[in-house]
């Protein structure tokens, strides 16, 4: 949220940009994040589904704009006293939508009354979708982290909700890459190798440990889901000549000779689950 309402203040060049999350199992959200305000009056302020400008949003699930807040009649006005101690006049706001529900909401606005061309409106909406992105990454993750419970259960129990666990773990390195934000992207690689056991003692000295690049790690992953080559280069957005490629030298490093001893020796030296 911090960073998506950075760049929607630099990308639509409005001082003041503020949103929230909307609170779970409740019809509303709250305003949590601050930037470019002068003064506290939006601070935690809860917002109403269906009540001013980002009720509205929410209950719509579409993004609402107003030209002068105060006497706009498009909206309720709950608020109104918390948006003019902050002197704010034109106002858009812009739901945060993952899988059909909204999540949050982003505003910006301006302490002027003048109309928001489609051109903010599209930058705005792309900022939103930076949070949706990061959302659907931390559902996505926080999946992954509960299917690796089972990891306790019994023994007869355990090989089903591993396959879930190593299911789970290709659709989440086949993600990774189509994620813009380099630190959200290092952070979700960083929760897949969660997933992951790493060399242990009981193996090979961890000097000796062989290194994959990322895309060869995400390339026998594919492989240990059962796909072919040409599915693979689907997922992962590559050429099948590029996946093979990949693939050929992952097995030279891992000393195997098919594609299951390759997966078989990722998965020993705890490069996959």
């Amino acid at each position: 949220m911090r960073s998506a309402l950075v760049r929607l203040r630099r990308s639509t060049g409005l001082p003041v940009a503020f949103g929230g999350m909307v609170e779970p199992g409740r019809p509303r959200m709250r305003i949590s994040e601050l930037n470019g305000t002068a003064t506290g009056s939006l601070s935690r302020l809860a917002v109403t589904a269906g009540n001013g400008l980002g009720g509205k949003a929410v209950a719509l699930a579409r993004p609402c704009a107003v030209t002068d807040y105060s006497v706009s009649r498009q909206i309720t006005h709950e608020y109104d006293a918390a948006v003019a101690t902050e002197g704010l006049r034109s106002v858009l706001a812009i739901p945060v939508v993952v899988r059909r529900r909204v999540r949050g909401v982003l505003y910006g606005a301006l302490r002027t009354a003048q109309p928001l061309g489609d051109r903010t409106l599209t930058a705005a909406v792309d900022a939103a979708r930076d949070v949706e992105q990061a959302l659907v990454v931390r559902d996505e993750v926080r999946g992954l982290l509960e299917a690796a419970r089972p990891r306790t259960a019994p023994y007869e129990d355990r090989g089903a909700a591993w396959e879930q666990v190593r299911e789970a773990h290709a659709a989440l390195r086949a993600l990774a890459p189509r994620i813009s934000d380099p630190a959200l992207r290092t952070e979700l690689l960083d929760a897949c190798g969660l997933l992951t056991e790493g060399p242990t003692s009981a193996r090979a000295d961890h000097r000796d440990a062989v290194l994959l690049a990322p895309r060869e790690v995400d390339v026998l992953t594919c492989v240990a889901a059962g796909t072919t080559n040409a599915v693979a280069a689907e997922r992962l957005g590559l050429r099948t000549e590029t996946v093979k490629s990949y693939l050929r030298s992952a097995m030279r490093k891992l000393g195997a000779h098919t594609r299951g001893e390759a997966v078989a020796a990722a998965r020993r030296g705890g490069l996959l689950p």
